[in-house]
């Protein structure tokens, strides 16, 4: 997979301060949100996203990785500036584990991603892989059924989430360019 970094000290040393930039992005991006009975609407997906198409399938993994592990240790990241171990088995809790799933799935596929259509294409993929964790859990947690889980926890959010899959799709095309990691 080219990045456009090179595999050297100086490469990697680049990659490690990018990646922090890109963590630093998710944080702030969860606390632009909208509070709902359940699950918070927030930008956070939008930086998964770009986390995804921007880094190595590795360091973004590793970027998504690092994020839900500092709010586990009690570091304010998730939405709400909420933080700790019960963040991560709370209600959000999928859909945080689902983060890691999305910008993996990106991320591995984002070379094939050529077009702004495809971009926005693997963007519903990755919505999807986030989904699909986050509404189980939920089920989990709470003993609703899947209609009650949707109505709840998913049909709110898609033209929100739409908007951040044609965001990314239209972001990450230019940014690899202005950032000449394509």
């Amino acid at each position: 997979m080219s990045t456009g970094f090179k595999q050297t000290a100086r490469g990697d040393l680049r990659l490690l301060v990018f990646s922090a930039l890109l963590m630093a992005l998710l944080a702030v991006f969860s606390q632009i949100s909208i509070n709902l009975a359940f699950i918070p609407i927030n930008l956070a997906l939008l930086a998964v996203f770009l986390i995804g198409f921007l880094l190595p399938i590795r360091w973004a993994m590793g970027t998504v990785g690092v994020y839900l592990l500092l709010g586990a240790a009690g570091i304010p990241v998730f939405a709400g500036f909420k933080a700790g171990v019960q963040a991560l088995f709370g209600y959000t809790g999928g859909y945080l584990l689902g983060y890691l799933f999305s910008a993996a799935v990106i991320a591995s596929l984002s070379e094939r991603a050529d077009s702004f259509f495809k971009r926005f294409l693997l963007c519903l993929l990755a919505l999807l892989v986030c989904y699909l964790p986050g509404t189980l859990w939920f089920m989990q947690l709470t003993g609703r059924s899947l209609g009650e889980a949707l109505t709840l926890t998913i049909f709110p959010f898609i033209p929100g989430d739409l908007l951040k899959c044609l965001a990314a799709a239209l972001l990450a095309g230019r940014l690899k360019t202005a950032l000449r990691l394509c």
